[in-house]
């Protein structure tokens, strides 16, 4: 038996289920009044301090997204991010907090999304090309699969019910 039949390797060109669950992924969705089109167009915009660019780059998709937030490196050299021209320290359970209701956000308000979630079934999650440093990326391979795995148990354990 081939034991990659049961493991997603999330990441935007791969097969259904793996590219729907991929933060590159159109998945609309609002947070606190902000209209998003992905996951990484809310997760870029949060290198923007101002609030009318972050709900630009909220609106974008896949490598869009991706670039709009390429040349943004402040975030990095002093470890915060914003959203609604509130800061959030990088390592903050409150940035935590706030990138989790941004998935249930995402997942309550994108049927897509959920379906895709339903669809990946008990396969293991990974996600091989996401970065480990919390330093690097504002969401870490860890990070980004333990959300998904949280949702998908969450779902399941509401359909026992």
């Amino acid at each position: 038996m081939d034991l990659t039949e049961n493991v997603i390797d999330i990441y935007s060109k791969g097969e259904y289920p793996s590219s729907a669950l991929s933060n590159f992924a159109e998945h609309h969705f609002t947070l606190d009044g902000v209209p998003c089109g992905s996951m990484e167009g809310f997760l870029q915009s949060l290198k923007y301090r101002e609030p009318s660019e972050q709900a630009r780059v909220c609106s974008l998709v896949g490598k869009q997204a991706k670039r709009a937030g390429e040349k943004k490196h402040l975030w990095k050299l002093i470890r915060t991010v914003w959203w609604r021209g509130k800061a959030y320290g990088l390592f903050s359970d409150e940035l935590q907090m706030l990138i989790d209701r941004a998935y249930h956000e995402m997942y309550e308000q994108s049927p897509s999304f959920r379906q895709a979630l339903a669809d990946a079934g008990e396969k293991k999650l990974v996600h091989t090309m996401g970065k480990k440093d919390m330093r690097e990326t504002i969401l870490t391979e860890y990070q980004f699969v333990r959300r998904l795995e949280q949702l998908r148990a969450s779902a399941q354990g509401a359909e026992k019910q």
